[in-house]
């Protein structure tokens, strides 16, 4: 070929790689008629400086359960807390520590139990009348689920009821037996079993032989079903080094999360361990993943920070002192230890935007927080109604208090508004984003949002090249002002958006003294 050619034809080589990238990267995102928190940059183009995502924090309300009862022990924790139907279920690890100078005393509870509410405020305890307390008295008046006594469902097995983690199955092809399955730690040989159940009562197992081995797993180890994907999808814990061995696992490094993805619960996928983009490493307790009942494409956790400290004034200043000493008597980071819950979120399950600031802090210094096991977030959310008149539906989150410390752990309700996580906000001078291009059906945008009586948010619509459409510019749009879950944007020919669905459009969104959360074209 001729120079001249050659260089001819690899100008218009070049140029047609470059028009197929800026094709690619112009393509819109579809987000259909689903629902979008504002808590990463997915959707996001651009922003200006004073437009930034600002993490909420829960509300704490009553304590609605208090574990008091001789089979419960100090140590209760672990919930999985679901609404099913018109009842709310929660399971729970009861677990005994009898802390004494320089030893721990003998452990009487090593249980899965089950509570149950109408509210998600105001719960019970069912008798079930399925295990002794104390073992072989004959009693059976608690509401005990899984016990270690041997029963004839277990086999070989040894699940270990004090690491539970109870799901309804929402795969549409589970069978009626099964649509109730735990995960539970195995206590030998090393690994997780799955244990399924028709009714969430009576446990039966899915495997005699633990389906996942490579990891800890001390820690609340959980799967579910991922309607996004059309999998299961696990997580649960391990330790960046270490290794594992059925006989004699030693742990090193720090606690961290990892992930497989299976279509029967039987069989995994290769581990992948989660990724924290510039978070910093730090240790990670519990992981509480699951998808967003309102954005199941989009998976919310709320892990557990360990911290620990060291001694010093400040930490010879939290409360119970003499207590905090005697458990250093066993082991400082029984004393020195502290935990409080994170904020994450990821669209793929692997990739993680994870808060580096608390989501529920410690709080205010009194009895029962501040330790070890402290702000432990029950696994997971769950809707309920407010109790301010006339107010919207809220966030219900549960967390547990005085865990080991005196003679039975809490659990403490927190509130927040739906999709409240996190915002975009700006201040009353103003900010504003600007979406990637995307697609949409419906015919109204509807904002979940808050403002001062000050503030307001105004939306323009755009072709993806930034230019206003017509009928749907900034000028058009009637600002928004006040504070609710769901209001539809208006311009002024109205608020019906329907003629350019499906459409490749952005959103030029203004703010001013207010808070963006979601958007949903319906």
């Amino acid at each position: 070929m001729p120079r001249n050619a050659r260089l001819v034809f690899l100008v218009c080589f070049s140029l047609s790689l470059l028009t197929t990238a800026t094709s690619f990267a112009a393509e819109p995102i579809d987000i259909g008629s689903r629902l979008e928190l504002l808590v990463d940059d997915t959707l996001i183009e651009s922003r200006s400086e004073t437009a930034r995502f600002e993490l909420h924090h829960p509300t704490p309300k009553e304590i609605v359960f208090t574990y008091d009862k001789p089979w419960e022990g100090t140590g209760c924790g672990y919930q999985s807390i679901f609404k099913d139907g018109d009842k709310y279920r929660m399971y729970y690890k009861a677990w005994n520590l009898d802390v004494q100078e320089k030893k721990l005393g003998p452990n009487h509870s090593n249980f899965t139990c089950y509570a149950e509410s109408d509210d998600g405020i105001h719960w019970k305890r069912p008798d079930l009348g399925l295990f002794s307390f104390p073992p072989g008295s004959g009693d059976k008046h608690n509401n005990i689920v899984i016990g270690k006594a041997y029963r004839d469902w277990m086999k070989s097995a040894k699940p270990d009821p004090v690491h539970p983690a109870v799901f309804k199955d929402e795969n549409p092809a589970c069978p009626a037996d099964a649509k109730y399955k735990a995960i539970l730690r195995s206590r030998g040989p090393h690994g997780l079993l799955v244990l399924k159940s028709h009714d969430g009562i009576h446990w039966s197992l899915l495997s005699e032989k633990p389906v996942i081995t490579d990891g800890a797993f001390d820690s609340e180890n959980l799967a579910f079903w991922d309607p996004a994907t059309r999998q299961y999808r696990a997580y649960w814990r391990y330790f960046t080094k270490g290794t594992t061995n059925e006989k004699n696992w030693k742990p090193s490094g720090l606690r961290d999360i990892r992930t497989a993805t299976s279509d029967d619960l039987l069989t995994w996928s290769k581990p992948q361990d989660l990724k924290y983009g510039d978070a910093p490493p730090e240790q990670l307790y519990t992981n509480q993943i699951k998808p967003y009942y309102r954005a199941p494409h989009i998976l919310v956790g709320f892990p557990t920070r360990y911290i620990e400290r060291g001694w010093s004034k400040s930490m010879e200043a939290l409360p119970e002192l003499k207590h905090r000493k005697m458990r250093s008597s066993i082991s400082n980071r029984y004393g020195m230890a502290i935990t409080e819950g994170l904020f994450m979120t990821s669209r793929d399950g692997v990739n993680f935007k994870r808060w580096p600031e608390a989501f529920l802090r410690p709080g205010i210094e009194r009895k029962d927080t501040w330790n070890y096991g402290h702000q432990y977030i029950a696994w997971q959310l769950v809707k309920t109604k407010s109790d301010t008149a006339g107010a919207p539906n809220e966030i219900s989150l549960y967390a547990t208090e005085g865990y080991w410390t005196g003679k039975g752990s809490k659990l403490r309700r927190y509130t927040m508004r739906i999709d409240g996580f996190v915002s975009i906000n700006a201040p009353l001078k103003g900010g504003e984003i600007t979406t990637k291009p995307i697609t949409f059906t419906g015919k109204e945008l509807k904002l979940n949002f808050s403002t001062s009586a000050a503030g307001g948010i105004t939306v323009e619509l755009q072709t993806p090249k930034g230019k206003p459409i017509e009928g749907f510019t900034e000028a058009d749009c009637t600002e928004l002002f006040g504070d609710t879950i769901s209001r539809p944007v208006h311009w002024k020919n109205g608020s019906d958006v329907s003629k350019l669905a499906g459409q490749p459009v952005k959103l030029k969104i203004k703010l001013k003294d207010a808070d963006l959360y979601s958007f949903q074209f319906e």
